[in-house]
């Protein structure tokens, strides 16, 4: 079992990734950010592969425009090399990738230009893969489309045109049920009629349900889709933002919740993809959660979170820190309790000094009296409740300067990444 994180990597500086506005799509812009993006893409697998993260999804926006007229450039000849060498790279290491097109690639709409954009958008990302020189195991994601007044019509032109996609796209193309028009039985049935794998949502389940089976007997349903060929089946995870609309992810992800889950289908062989707003800390989250115990999990991430406690609660700091002393014990689900409960308390002028001049301790000797003036000056006014983007840009950039990697890491500057 991997469990992996989608597109946006948070925390790590040279992980970004960049596009423009149509009307500023020339190619040299294009050649500059599909170079930029694609290196951002080789420091996530860095990331990833330093990190354990077994699975992983590309961002549709790695080419910008990559299925659109304005992006005239052969991509997929100009940066061979380099997509060859990201994709082996990820074999290696043994990590799946996987590409996600947006709401607008809908196969079975009405609409014969919505359908020609649709396809095309499918050949660029099958392009993309297929230049990495990825198999057919790292996928492609796909909603079903719309109803627009008639499921069953609209689920007939789905197959049609599914059927008239290139070959190379259906070794790729994996079905997702919604959270609003298409449950799970209902991508079920086209995926079993059709061949193609089927990837069970647990939110869009629980928002959208069919409850014919239980939860786990539609994952079971969904692994007979899975051919060898395919890789291991496929799940997304994620759980329901309690401030927002039915549907919409979390901030980050309850781990008892996620446990609970995990219990429910822990004798499965399956790739989980978490959908979360902080990505790749919730991953981790999760992957030390369920792996061997193993003090040194939570050390690693107890240096990158310890300052951004200390910024919102150092009650929890503190008991973070008492926590961590029994060298014997593997506490990982109270540690993960504790950082979710310090990140709900808002930041407060006083506890922002304080983990300011922690971080600040390590230049203030060696910094000139010009930095130190200017510290202070800036520290004056966080301490009135001003903002902290100033203080901890100056922080950042001194950790830069003085190259301390551990620093660098720290989720204390991750806003500014």
């Amino acid at each position: 079992m991997s469990i992996g994180y989608a597109c946006l990597t948070v925390g790590v500086s040279g992980t970004k990734i960049r596009n423009c506005l149509i009307k500023n799509a020339t190619p040299e812009i294009l050649s500059t950010l599909i170079q930029s993006n694609l290196e951002a893409l080789d420091n996530i697998l860095d990331y990833n592969i330093k990190n354990g993260i077994k699975l992983f999804r590309i961002s549709s926006d790695i080419i910008p425009f990559g299925s659109h007229p304005v992006n005239t450039l052969k991509w997929w000849e100009t940066f061979n090399d380099q997509l060859k060498g990201i994709g082996n790279k990820a074999l290696i290491n043994s990590i799946r990738l996987s590409m996600h097109p947006g709401q607008y690639t809908v196969l079975n709409s009405p609409d014969e230009a919505v359908v020609e954009r649709a396809v095309k958008d499918l050949k660029y990302h099958t392009q993309f893969l297929d230049t990495m020189g990825l198999g057919q195991e790292h996928k492609i994601i796909l909603h079903m489309g719309g109803i627009y007044g008639d499921k069953t019509s609209a689920l007939k032109r789905f197959i049609k045109q599914y059927r008239c996609l290139d070959e190379n796209i259906w070794q790729r193309l994996v079905i997702e049920n919604d959270d609003c028009q298409y449950d799970i039985s209902d991508v079920l049935s086209i995926g079993e009629s059709e061949g193609i794998p089927v990837v069970f949502d647990n939110l869009h389940h629980q928002v959208n349900p069919n409850n014919k089976n239980s939860e786990i007997e539609w994952i079971n349903a969904c692994r007979n889709t899975w051919k060898q060929s395919d890789g291991l089946q496929k799940l997304h995870y994620s759980q329901q933002n309690a401030e927002k609309r039915l549907g919409s992810h979390s901030t980050t992800l309850d781990i008892d919740v996620f446990l609970q889950f995990y219990k429910r289908i822990s004798k499965q062989d399956v790739d989980i993809m978490v959908e979360v707003k902080d990505k790749n800390l919730s991953a981790i989250k999760c992957i030390n959660t369920i792996a061997s115990p193993r003090i040194q999990r939570l050390e690693k991430e107890w240096e990158r979170y310890k300052y951004l406690v200390l910024e919102h609660s150092p009650k929890a700091y503190q008991e973070l820190r008492q926590l961590l002393k029994d060298k014997s014990a593997y506490p990982v689900v109270e540690f993960y309790r504790l950082i979710d409960d310090a990140m709900m308390s808002p930041v407060k002028p006083g506890n922002a000094v304080n983990a300011a001049q922690h971080v600040w301790g390590y230049f203030k000797d060696s910094s000139d009296t010009r930095t130190r003036l200017r510290f202070e000056k800036i520290i004056d006014k966080v301490r009135m409740g001003e903002s902290t983007t100033p203080i901890k840009r100056l922080l950042l950039r001194l950790a830069k300067d003085q190259q301390q990697q551990y620093l660098m890491d720290s989720l204390y500057f991750m806003k500014l990444l």
